[in-house]
């Protein structure tokens, strides 16, 4: 069994891929990639120009779909057009999963189609398996799909193991890197749901040592900065947060709102080993009992995040709203130094919105006043905001653990005042940095294809909804959300139209947000756990001090980045649902022929529910059921439990009337 580096693995094929589709620069090229690109230049799959390598018009990458009778679909990465068809004799021995170099072929009738010129390794670089007992012997598989893995234990190790010992594999080289620990031990689920994406909480020494080599802020060394310690900021946050990326400040006179967000970019410069690692990571991870974080807990937690009574370096918008259109007068953002008076958590300020809360000192005072007409404006500024923009209901579950990785109870968060209030002023934030720029980081969001929204409208029939289409999605969508309160389903029904929807995403042109129904969106105000916002910080920079060398550096491969940045944000989110599905299937273990109230999700090709009861949000699949309609609340005997996969399996046995 063999154990690399944790950051041996910085090469990444499928980046690499994305990047040579659109062009990579000879200055970007990491010194483990040259070889490669070399070879492929040598094969004619690459062309070079002015120092840019980048596919030949002929060929394509891509990662293999659905082998089907000896045929698949090629679907093309770093682009958004067709996927490529590969017939029966152009597949060779690829299979799916696999990356691919295709060779297009042009001018044949139909289907877009290409055969493979090589397969150059797979989609996953990494997996995970565990040994199963099987046919009287021990034997390593997936853990999900429990198909024979491509690496292999010999008998000898194999017998050096437990039945259930857990094993991270590395995909492209085919060799087992590291034990995890046992399937039986609830405290093994953590590592399985970062190491299918190699993700891990350490830091290399030679990254700790840039993060642990800067100095407290010393406001007399930035005598450039806007000095705005006199100003009453304060944070809102969770009561369990430590990374504070956002301070507010209304100057309800003036009617001025200040943003200010922690100034990672300060710290974390282009090249060098943080910034490799903040973009190999390029978002912290949330995970109910502790975070993975995408810098260095010296940076995150301390000397970025926007501690009180603290001097912190920041990155201000400052915005003067005009009262009565709601419309931002004049806005600009600079460099400063800020000094926050209170850290708050959210059930302190709805406290004090509720009139639970006094104030403690006359700072304190000062800050709530404020508070208070920035709640009046802010509350203004969302009703204007969904006038065009959608306002959804779901429902995000929070989870309690015990020590040992055992699921304790789950509750549903809140959305309070307290939220909405941070959230508008984050919003109207990233609006306006939207609006530096015609390129860089946009945070897209297209509107819904005419199929999906059929679909959605087919599945609210069946429960009885009165479809009107109307003459746009936001009239029509509208009606229904007014429906769905009526109904008591406002929270499933706007689920139902959020999985209707297209995925937000990053990208380099603007095309604007649907959802929120604004015109240019970005992100700007979480730097500390979200790469996407270093990188506007950096280009914004660059715009205001008139750096084109800086400007130009950004945006080198900035289409490639985006992709990058959002296939990395789609891995965060599944580690973050697979760990609490592992987390509902371990309770589910011992709850297993009990019964418990539920409701129907899903009656479309497989019937799902969601647990409702002392436990919520654990999702079952059904195996026995009779006319049980969309969003029906049932009774539900749970029957087994695939732990490896993380599925609860449950029957339902009865009807739930209250």
């Amino acid at each position: 069994m063999t154990k690399r580096s944790k950051t041996q693995d910085k090469f990444h094929l499928k980046s690499l891929l994305i990047r040579l589709t659109h062009g990579l620069s000879e200055l970007d090229i990491a010194p483990q990639e040259s070889q490669l690109i070399q070879t492929w230049l040598q094969k004619k799959y690459l062309t070079k120009t002015d120092n840019i390598y980048k596919f030949h018009s002929k060929y394509r990458a891509g990662t293999l779909g659905l082998v089907q009778k000896g045929t698949a679909y090629l679907h093309v990465i770093g682009e958004n057009i067709r996927d490529l068809f590969i017939g029966e004799n152009d597949l060779g021995t690829a299979q799916e999963g696999d990356l691919i170099i295709a060779q297009r072929l042009l001018g044949k009738r139909g289907t877009p189609s290409a055969k493979i010129a090589e397969i150059v390794g797979r989609e996953q670089s990494y997996s995970v398996a565990y040994i199963i007992q099987k046919e009287g012997h021990k034997a390593l598989v997936d853990l999900k799909t429990e198909y024979p893995i491509g690496a292999e234990l010999t008998q000898e190790e194999l017998a050096t193991h437990t039945i259930g010992d857990v094993f991270k594999i590395d995909n492209q080289e085919n060799t087992v890197l590291e034990k995890l620990g046992n399937l039986n031990d609830p405290l093994v689920d953590e590592h399985i749901v970062l190491a299918q994406f190699n993700k891990h909480d350490a830091f290399e020494a030679d990254v700790l040592e840039i993060a642990q080599s800067f100095q407290p802020v010393d406001a007399k060394k930035h005598p450039k900065r806007k000095d705005l310690r006199d100003l009453a900021f304060c944070t809102i946050d969770p009561v369990t947060a430590k990374d504070y990326d956002d301070a507010i400040y209304y100057d309800h006179k003036n009617t001025t709102l200040y943003v200010a967000i922690a100034d990672v970019s300060e710290y974390v410069k282009p090249f060098g080993a943080l910034d490799n690692e903040a973009i190999y990571r390029s978002f912290s991870i949330y995970l109910p009992h502790r975070s993975i974080p995408m810098l260095p807990r010296q940076l995150s937690e301390t000397l970025c995040s926007l501690q009180p009574h603290v001097d912190r370096l920041a990155f201000v918008f400052e915005m003067q709203l005009d009262i009565n259109s709601l419309e931002v007068k004049h806005s600009h953002v600079y460099e400063a130094i800020i000094h926050s008076d209170r850290r708050f958590n959210y059930e302190e300020i709805d406290a004090f919105f509720e009139g639970k809360l006094k104030a403690k000192n006359q700072k304190e005072q000062q800050i709530f006043e404020d508070l208070k007409h920035l709640k009046l404006l802010t509350d203004r500024l969302k009703a204007k905001r969904l006038q065009v923009g959608y306002d959804f209901r779901s429902t995000e579950i929070e989870m309690q653990l015990d020590e040992y990785g055992n699921l304790i109870s789950t509750q549903e968060a809140p959305e309070t005042p307290s939220h909405a209030l941070v959230e508008d002023c984050m919003l109207l934030a990233n609006k306006a940095a939207a609006a530096q720029f015609d390129r860089g980081i946009f945070r897209i969001h297209e509107p819904p294809s005419q199929a999906k929204l059929q679909k959605l409208y087919q599945e609210l029939a069946g429960i009885g909804m009165d479809i009107d289409i109307k003459s746009t999605i936001k009239e029509t969508i509208s009606n229904i959300q007014k429906q769905a309160q009526e109904m008591g389903l406002e929270a499933d029904v706007d689920t139902l139209i959020i999985r209707s929807q297209m995925q937000a995403r990053y990208a380099p042109l603007n095309s604007g947000h649907f959802g929120l129904g604004f015109e240019a969106y970005t992100h700007f105000t979480s730097p500390i756990r979200r790469y996407s916002d270093l990188i506007v910080h950096r280009l914004i920079k660059a715009i205001n001090a008139g750096d084109t060398k800086e400007g130009s550096y950004v945006l080198r491969n900035i289409e490639s980045l985006a992709m990058t940045i959002s296939e990395k944000e789609r891995e965060a989110s599944t580690i973050e649902v697979d760990f609490m599905a592992r987390k509902f299937a371990r309770w589910a273990e011992q709850n297993t022929h009990k019964t418990f109230r539920a409701k129907i999700v899903s009656t479309e090709t497989e019937i799902k529910a969601d647990l409702n009861d002392t436990i919520k949000g654990a999702r079952l699949h059904i195996t026995s059921a009779s006319d049980v309609i969309l969003f029906e609340n049932v009774i539900v005997k749970i029957e087994k439990v695939d732990i490896a996969k993380a599925k609860i399996f449950a029957s339902v046995i009865g009807k739930d009337d209250v």
